[in-house]
């Protein structure tokens, strides 16, 4: 089934659509989006989990070495201490480098995932804001075709009763009155669907809500061991760079782990956005009496398809037409004999002026260019710039899992580093010549001669 005319899959959708799928068993699984099949499920776990294997062979790296650190030696005796506490100082400066260039990246990202999830919502809030419209248009009608024709139109009778060919045209009238709030009656085809947009708009926003502030205080949490990191480097702090290791190895689960939930949510996405006209048709049937044909024309709003109201609202705005003009011959010829009539006419007459009203409002809400506009401005949110924020996600996850992986292994060889420096330094005072002790002997050694 094509896709929106308005809308486009973008080339990071078509890209994530191709990725390989495969169940438990390592069967192909088909890449449309069932989030509700269990073979679909088990293929965003199973790409879930390469993250998970990323973080068991980073951890096991990282253990060999520190294994390696701890069992032989901080260097070799040849190689120059200068040079070795310099490259390890570096590659903690690089480490958190990169790891605030990630941050920056996440929140980008976190923001463009956000604006896109509220697009998403505000259409939906859109669309259901017209489908409660034309519910009130459709009830306010139909209240006043009933108000008159069990009002105005039965008194009409029996004030013209003695003239049988006007009563025939009232009696007409009212039939017509009573077919046209039939059809409109008719014409509310989303019955229970009609706050379905509103409840997903809400449920959209609720889980939004979460995931930017949990994403948020993620990213605060990797600055602020950055900095502090930066800190117990540049003030030699053991304990501050001991505690920034710790933290570094517990946010080093937390990226690998985000970045497992960005994959999958990134692949069942691309999966939803490649064909959304197809997945929409297929859920509304099984949840739904819905017709296909009107679906279909809502989805798509092409001249090639046809208004699966269009014979329902012309006969309704043929019917009104007719009601008028047998009010208007009512007009000229029973005022003149029956003054009393005149009233009930001009109150009919008002609530014809109103009902037109009405129905036009109705067939503009009807139209499917509404309705497939926020259908379209949904897709662009999630699509667009939800699909660009949960990239970036992944991209700042990786960087920041690469950046804590390098200072787990970097920080305890630095604090190592920092202890080695100030045994030598205390050796060197000893020997040293512009110490107080050595400047003390020198001056007594010059007044002995």
């Amino acid at each position: 089934m094509g896709t929106p005319q308005e809308y486009r899959a973008s080339w990071w959708v078509y890209l994530l659509h191709q990725l390989p799928r495969t169940n438990f068993h390592f069967e192909v699984v088909e890449s449309n989006f069932a989030p509700q099949e269990r073979e679909y499920q088990e293929a965003l776990l199973l790409l879930a989990s390469v993250a998970g294997l990323c973080l068991a062979v980073s951890l096991v790296l990282t253990c060999v070495y520190l294994v390696r650190f701890c069992c032989c030696g901080l260097e070799d005796e040849d190689e120059p201490k200068t040079r070795g506490v310099c490259c390890v100082t570096w590659s903690c400066v690089a480490a958190v480098v990169v790891c605030c260039a990630g941050i920056g990246v996440g929140f980008y990202g976190n923001s463009e995932a956000n604006d896109g999830v509220g697009q998403a919502t505000a259409a939906l809030l859109d669309a259901n804001f017209t489908l409660a419209g034309a519910d009130a248009l459709v009830w306010q009608t139909r209240e006043l075709l009933a108000g008159a024709v069990g009002g105005d139109l039965t008194q009409l009778e029996e004030v013209l009763g003695p003239r049988t060919e006007l009563v025939a045209i009232v009696r007409n009238t009212r039939r017509q009155a009573e077919a046209v709030a039939q059809t409109l009656g008719s014409l509310p085809f989303w019955g229970d669907l009609g706050s379905g947009p509103s409840r997903l708009a809400h449920g959209l926003a609720f889980l939004e809500d979460y995931r930017w502030l949990g994403y948020v205080l993620l990213l605060l949490l990797d600055l602020l061991v950055c900095l502090f990191t930066l800190l117990g480097l540049a003030k030699q702090i053991k304990w501050l760079v001991v505690l920034m290791a710790v933290m570094s190895f517990f946010l080093l689960f937390l990226s690998w782990g985000s970045l497992g939930l960005e994959t999958a949510a990134a692949v069942a996405l691309s999966d939803f956005c490649s064909d959304p006209d197809g997945y929409t048709l297929n859920l509304t049937q099984a949840q739904t009496d819905l017709s296909p044909e009107i679906l279909q024309y809502y989805l798509v709003c092409s001249p090639d398809v046809l208004n699966p109201f269009q014979q329902r609202l012309t006969m309704s705005q043929r019917a009104l037409s007719s009601i008028h003009s047998q009010l208007q011959g009512l007009e000229r010829e029973a005022i003149p004999q029956f003054p009393a009539a005149e009233r009930n006419l001009v109150s009919v007459q008002g609530t014809l002026n109103s009902t037109e009203s009405n129905f036009h409002q109705l067939v503009a809400l009807l139209n499917c260019r509404g309705l497939h506009k926020d259908y379209v401005d949904a897709l662009k949110g999630l699509c667009y710039d939800g699909m660009e924020g949960l990239l970036f996600l992944l991209l700042f996850s990786l960087l920041s899992a690469l950046a804590f992986t390098t200072a787990v292994c970097s920080l305890p060889r630095a604090w190592e580093r920092f202890r080695s420096r100030d045994a030598e330094f205390e050796d060197a005072e000893d020997d040293d010549p512009f110490t107080p002790q050595e400047s003390k002997r020198f001056v007594q050694w010059q007044s002995s001669i």
